[in-house]
């Protein structure tokens, strides 16, 4: 069972063609009986550039025949890219190396691979082989009989090797980039028509008939030039009146300023009011308009920066010598600290000295108490013993009497 891509290429400034890949359908556990060596890379990220993809498969370079990129119709930010391999095997190996991987480790998004079954191009094919046949990077010839060629999204063609070495995201020839400018919107309603871009700061804001931002920023800012982003016109909102009309030129897509001509063949002709000098000196004036009032927004902004720079180099100043003065103020701290911990020390030191010798002391005056009550307890004995020897004696005397 097949499925369709539908697809486009070709730099939308230019020419696009179309067509539709009919690939097999994903759904099989094993690979499909009748494949080719044509396989269709599904989705990959336009942040992706043609030298990181053909990075994430340089292990396959060497087997690839020619590899274009063109646009998904199913996908926004992405492109897909059809390969046409030298052999089946290659083809199959590609496959198994690939599908289901990761095209970045550290990302979710996994790399989709479908085999082709055929490939509509109702319009002329975007290989430019014939258009480009050499290489605009090397210089060299692209044959029909040549490998390792890829095809870019604008539909122009070089060596697989060459892309490699382009370091730049564009393609070489038209500069067309695979991701497209960011539209401007509105930067206060976010609307993205009818917008203009002050040129004093960048603001991008809508016009008076939308929700009139524009006008509103040159009242807060007085911001009096901007530019209409769609039309490329320098518009002046104190004379209400366009200063430079811009336009691109078809040939280089260029921007050159649009001048009015006489309408007869030579200026100064005299019949339609038309003299170059004036315009010129009207072109002059308006010059000297814009380059005073940016000078004057440049000196008003630098005048502006220079005193915000001030106000922080004298802050910053404050904060230094805020910072040394605590410095100094905690070093003095510490150094207290450091003498009462000192001191401390010392106050333990004598504490348990005195402990000890109290405990001496202690020991000395029991053993004093101890011998005294000794002595008392023997003095007692003894005058207990004389008073009765004074007895005994008192006894005799008078039974002698």
């Amino acid at each position: 069972m097949s499925e369709s891509y539908p697809f486009s290429s070709g730099n939308p400034k230019i020419e696009v063609t179309s067509g539709v890949v009919h690939a097999i359908s994903s759904s099989y556990p094993n690979l499909p009986v009748g494949r080719k060596p044509h396989v269709f890379v599904l989705g990959v990220r336009d942040c992706m550039t043609y030298a990181d993809f053909c990075k994430f498969c340089a292990s396959f370079v060497h087997c690839i025949l020619e590899m274009q990129v063109v646009r998904n119709n199913r996908m926004e930010d992405g492109y897909s890219v059809i390969i046409r391999m030298n052999a089946q095997d290659s083809a199959d190996n590609f496959y198994r190396r690939f599908n289901d991987q990761p095209f970045i480790s550290f990302q979710e998004e996994v790399c989709r691979i479908l085999y082709i079954v055929d490939v509509e191009q109702p319009h002329t094919p975007p290989v430019a082989i014939s258009e480009q046949p050499s290489c605009p990077v090397c210089r060299e010839s692209l044959g029909p009989d040549m490998s390792g060629i890829l095809t870019t999204i604008c539909n122009h063609s070089m060596h697989i090797s060459c892309v490699l070495k382009w370091t730049n995201c564009s393609c070489p020839v038209c500069w067309y980039r695979l991701q497209e400018q960011a539209k401007s919107i509105c930067e206060v309603c976010k609307i993205s028509e009818d917008l203009s871009m002050c040129l004093c700061c960048g603001f991008v804001g809508c016009a008076r008939c939308k929700g009139g931002h524009a006008i509103g920023h040159l009242k807060e800012t007085q911001h009096s030039f901007s530019l209409d982003l769609e039309s490329q016109d320098i518009w002046h909102y104190v004379g209400e009146d366009y200063l430079f009309q811009l336009m691109q030129s078809k040939h280089d897509k260029k921007r050159v300023q649009l001048i009015s001509r006489s309408e007869h063949s030579h200026d100064d002709c005299g019949r339609c009011n038309f003299a170059s000098s004036q315009l010129d000196g009207a072109l002059l004036s308006s010059r000297a308009k814009i380059a005073k009032e940016c000078k004057k927004k440049i000196e008003d902004k630098k005048l502006g920066y220079e005193c915000e720079l001030q106000k922080f180099q004298e802050e910053t100043e404050r904060q230094i010598l805020e910072a040394v003065a605590a410095t100094v103020e905690v070093q003095e701290e510490q150094a207290k600290l450091d003498n009462s911990v000192k001191k401390r020390r010392d106050l333990e030191k004598n504490n348990k000295q005195l402990l000890q010798k109290q405990k001496l002391w202690e020991a000395e005056l029991s053993e004093a108490v101890e011998s005294e009550r000794n002595a008392l307890r023997a003095e007692d004995n003894k005058i207990r013993r004389l008073k009765k020897k004074v007895q005994d004696l008192m006894d005799r005397l008078d039974s002698g009497s």
